[in-house]
């Protein structure tokens, strides 16, 4: 076991701090525009057509070069990958912040997702190389799980914030503090991080990966916007699972590989991933639908549904923090996962209970709470498992591996549950003239809508109830012991 001096001990949590807020911006920055849209069509002018571009080009980027980033910070230090993720990624929202034609801002967010793939494997790649004492690797992991989990709210609270006291460019803008701040962090307190294994770029297997999540991506984005018999849709599936299926295969005997495939053998490390892949299906049921029945069916201004979410925030803080940072040295995953699963659901099935005049504190709180609770006692500990026992070399490609999986399980919950909403909100839809009045039509609208989000939310439950079952099967009890070759780095 490692010791661990005072003064080694205070700079690993000011690596803590700097890779936490990194981490916070690269994830906040997938809903922090999501408010601001409205402002920013009135102000350059696009259609609503367009608009889900802005966030369909942020999402294509990130999640298609998530495994190249992982392995570029194994390539160019944890250090390196971090200067360039943070400069590329403050540039980008410059530029966005700036852009005075719609064309410029799309290709600012694309660019931000592509500097956010660098940004975020290299991040998780230094926490996990960072903490290897057992219980400072789990309070470090808590944190940082805790932002993880509820950035995607975070940002909703800071877009409203921004876009109601300030503009809609600011919500870009703000990530040149976050980067600034950061920078400075990772000059003072991160090491280096450079393997000294050989380690070369697979550009066979770039291609194929990078090739296959990019279809994946774009055939889930545009079943959104179209249908899952639409041919681009199922072309791009079809299409995405060629690539991956032969980037598997190339995997297998690829000298120096992309995704080694040892990382996915482990066990305790595919049951965490499993967990991260539907917690991310599942949480898309609270971040969009709970935010457009906030605003839509409640009446809630943009910065007023943001602080609505305050209470998932602090309830993921506190189940991750005090639970999970205590029991999961202690007792390892498989009792915090498969029981965060169950809160999960629990709180799922309190949302199928929302009305068109329902009371925040009686029916939409109680939810929040039980649902963050859940939350902080998945993303901690699976993470944390996830990256344990990972050699050095492979400490980019693991991480990347944890980001790809919560990245493609928000895809794949986008698509899936926005077209079973939208079904069941068709179906439920009152027929023309059949309302007594222009109000009362109003209501059955609502009332059709809320069927819709109610069947998205008791899908979201299932998944989560698949997770416990799976998560309890896969998950072992325990704390794995950390390979060799992984040696301190502070």
């Amino acid at each position: 076991m490692s010791t661990f001096h005072p003064a080694t001990s205070s700079r690993r949590w000011w690596t803590l701090a700097v890779l936490s807020i990194a981490q916070l911006m690269v994830v906040l920055d997938a809903t922090v525009i999501n408010i601001a849209l409205p402002r920013a069509q009135l102000s350059l002018g696009f259609s609503t057509a367009n608009r889900q571009w802005l966030i369909t080009a942020y999402a294509l980027a990130f999640g298609s070069l998530l495994l190249l980033g992982g392995r570029l910070s194994d390539l160019l230090g944890r250090r390196n990958a971090l200067y360039i993720g943070l400069a590329g990624f403050a540039l980008a929202s410059a530029a966005g912040g700036a852009a005075h034609t719609f064309s410029v801002l799309v290709t600012a967010r694309a660019v931000q997702g592509a500097f956010g793939a660098v940004l975020a494997p290299a991040a998780l790649a230094s926490l996990t190389t960072t903490f290897q004492d057992p219980k400072q690797r789990a309070k470090a992991f808590s944190i940082y799980g805790a932002l993880s989990a509820s950035g995607a709210a975070i940002g909703l609270l800071l877009g409203g914030a921004l876009t109601q006291w300030a503009s809609w460019r600011w919500c870009l803008f703000i990530n040149l503090f976050f980067a600034a701040f950061a920078l400075v962090g990772v000059a003072l307190f991160v090491d280096a991080g450079k393997s000294e294994h050989e380690t070369r770029l697979d550009p066979i297997g770039t291609v194929l990966g990078c090739g296959g999540l990019f279809f994946l991506v774009y055939g889930l984005s545009h079943a959104v916007t179209s249908s899952w018999s639409n041919p681009v849709t199922w072309s791009c599936l079809v299409a995405s699972a060629v690539l991956l299926t032969l980037f598997i295969l190339w995997q297998r005997r690829a000298r120096f590989p992309l995704l080694p495939l040892r990382l996915v053998t482990n066990r305790t490390r595919a049951g965490s991933l499993i967990g991260l892949f539907i917690t991310a299906i599942g949480l898309f049921g609270v971040s969009l639908f709970l935010a457009y029945y906030l605003q839509n069916t409640l009446g809630y201004s943009p910065l007023r549904t943001g602080v609505a979410f305050l209470p998932l925030v602090l309830a993921i803080a506190l189940s991750a923090t005090v639970a999970s940072a205590r029991l999961l040295a202690k007792v390892g995953p498989r009792p915090l996962v498969p029981v965060g699963m169950i809160l999960g659901m629990l709180g799922m099935v309190l949302f199928t209970k929302l009305t068109v005049h329902a009371d925040y504190v009686g029916n939409v709180l109680p939810g929040l709470i039980v649902t963050g609770l859940g939350l902080g006692l998945i993303f901690a500990p699976a993470t944390a498992s996830a990256t344990a026992a990972i050699k050095q070399a492979d400490a980019g490609a693991a991480s990347a591996l944890v980001n790809t999986s919560q990245q493609i399980g928000g895809s794949v919950g986008t698509a899936l549950l926005n077209t079973l909403a939208v079904s069941a909100t068709m179906r439920a839809m009152p027929l023309k003239g059949h309302a007594a009045s222009a109000s009362s039509h109003a209501y059955e609208v609502a009332k059709a809508t809320l069927h819709g989000d109610a069947v998205a939310f008791w899908w979201s439950a299932g998944f989560f109830g698949v997770g416990a079952l799976l998560t309890f099967a896969l998950l072992e009890s325990g704390v794995p012991e950390l390979e060799g070759d992984l040696v301190p780095l502070l």
